[in-house]
């Protein structure tokens, strides 16, 4: 906690002698008015909720800690009806829905309200609104979320029709201003294809687009997997709380919305995306050999049809085939069609922020020279090894940035796929972006991209019942003017030391952080600034 104090006044300092260099900053006044903001969630980022169509008991199936994997069995496995479009629970006395509470916000800030332990766990947008609300934004009033049901296609009728009505209502309710939308991953193929298919009330609606993370030409790597191995939501020791990654596999591929996240095969990859396998073959002299197969994205489809030609699942005693479903990879390719003839309105501005250093699923790989595949339908029984790109993990750097759209900016920020909805520099690229609030000092209008920090480490480590935490975190300020280099270089780093404490009841120290600030001096129009600060807390 003191070292979040020390960070926050350092930040502070800084602020305020940056805005006394700038004297037109004085004279900023923060907008009394903001625009609205639409929150648009990707895949898994709804809660759900099961209705008993026969006695109108309604009950959270996704996402849940108690009887999780059960209930999402019972009430969430479906399968895909050709001549709709739709994918439909096996149990037919039920409907999904989404709650409606707090203005759609509800459903996509904790996905699990009632979870206490590893609560953070199954954020989604929470961390986002209450940093909004901090700006002045206020829900029901310019703030709003659009939760929907993630299985179905990102183009199927009734989630535009939904979003539409969702469009109209937040017009209203602002007084008749037009839509921030802020969507994260899945969702951005969701409000791409409703800005294709229904483009005129996007544009009567809408004014800036945001997408983050969007994998506007698919997620390879992670999604050859999923098709195999299925899907954890969360990884460490709470997945061992949800849904198996096996029950997770049993819905997915009955779900439109996963194939639109396949590889596109239209995309000139720098390099193609592939799947690999380790096969063990025989020849007429029965002798074997062992070599490495390479399939591309089209062709592994023929993979997949084989991989599971013989899967099943068990429901209600009765068995159901679940092969790899070639009528809603049908369906998907229209998506994609329809995804790559979408066009930003001309009154819309559209901006694009991905995620970057962090390894990130490509291509995977199946099986080894020391324990090849000798039968494809025991693919789903081995553990794939994904060769890794540059991305957030889920998304590749170069699928999130191919969004073929006339873009206001691009924006990379190092972040993980779901955590960077709580990174503190997408929060202050999105306040520039929003105008909400002050003007941020810090940001650089040039490559839309926020300096400060360009360095933020902690680390904690436990030490006889004391816990120890290490921060260090720098700032790369832009200055106003350029100073001659020879004369900064004969100026000193200005160094600062802090030291605050925390006294329990019995007037014993129970918290201390000490911290070193460096302010080196201003060159070549930056200045940068060094915070180095540790904190040990008794008894933690």
């Amino acid at each position: 906690m003191l070292l979040g104090d020390i960070v926050e006044s350092v930040e502070m300092w800084l602020k305020r002698s940056k805005k006394d260099n700038r004297k037109t900053d004085a004279d900023v006044k923060a907008p009394v008015d903001l625009d609205p903001v639409l929150l648009v969630p990707g895949i898994a980022g709804s809660i759900l909720n099961a209705v008993d169509e026969d006695t109108g008991e309604e009950e959270r199936v996704w996402v849940r800690i108690l009887s999780a994997d059960y209930t999402f069995r019972t009430k969430l496995w479906s399968l895909f009806d050709p001549s709709t479009g739709k994918t439909v629970s096996l149990d037919r006395k039920t409907k999904i829905v989404v709650p409606e509470y707090r203005y759609g916000l509800y459903a996509i800030d904790v996905l699990d309200p009632d979870m206490v332990i590893g609560r953070e766990s199954v954020y989604y947008f929470h961390d986002m609104i209450v940093e909004m609300i901090k700006w002045g934004f206020q829900e029901g009033k310019t703030l709003f979320g659009f939760g929907y049901d993630f299985r179905q296609s990102n183009r199927f009728h009734e989630t535009l029709d939904s979003l539409a009505a969702k469009l109209e209502s937040v017009y209203n309710a602002s007084g008749g201003k037009k839509i921030n939308i802020i969507s994260h991953s899945m969702g951005g193929l969701l409000v791409k294809c409703f800005m294709c298919l229904r483009s005129d009330i996007f544009e009567k609606y809408v004014k800036n687009w945001i997408a983050i993370a969007a994998p506007f030409q698919g997620a390879p790597g992670y999604i050859a997997s999923t098709f195999l191995n299925g899907m954890s939501f969360v990884e460490g020791w709470e997945q061992n709380f949800f849904i198996s990654k096996w029950s997770m596999h049993q819905l997915l591929i009955e779900c439109p919305s996963i194939f639109e996240l396949m590889a596109c095969c239209d995309f000139r990859w720098e390099h193609n995306p592939t799947l690999e396998i380790w096969r063990q073959k025989y020849d007429t002299d029965g002798n074997y050999s062992v070599t490495l197969e390479s399939y591309s994205a089209e062709e592994s489809i023929s993979v997949f049809t084989e991989a599971l030609s013989s899967n099943t699942l068990y429901y209600d005693g009765v068995e159901i085939p679940v092969p790899f479903n070639l009528e809603i990879l049908k369906w998907a390719n229209e998506t994609r069609k329809i995804l790559s003839s979408a066009k930003v309105p001309p009154q819309v501005k559209f901006y694009n922020i991905y995620g970057t250093n962090l390894a990130t699923p490509h291509s995977v790989r199946y099986g080894s020279g020391e324990a090849p595949v000798t039968d494809l339908q025991q693919l789903p029984f081995f553990k794939g090894k994904y060769v890794c790109v540059d991305g957030d993990g889920t998304v590749p750097i170069e699928s999130a940035k191919a969004d073929g759209l006339n873009a206001e900016a691009r924006v990379g920020v190092p972040g993980e796929h779901r955590g960077i909805l709580c990174d503190h520099h997408v929060f202050r690229i999105l306040k520039h972006w929003l105008k909400a609030g002050d003007p941020d000092p810090f940001y650089n209008p040039l490559n839309d991209y926020v300096i400060l920090p360009t360095v933020f480490e902690i680390q904690r480590h436990q030490e006889k019942g004391f816990q120890v935490t290490s921060l260090k975190e720098e700032w790369e300020i832009v200055a106003d003017g350029q100073d001659e280099q020879e004369a900064a270089a004969e100026r000193r780093p200005l160094v600062s030391s802090i030291c605050v404490c925390n006294e329990g009841d019995d007037q014993l120290m129970q918290e201390q952080a000490c911290a070193t600030v460096v302010v080196h001096p201003e060159t070549r129009g930056r200045q940068h600034v060094e915070l180095s600060a540790v904190s040990v807390t008794a008894n933690a």
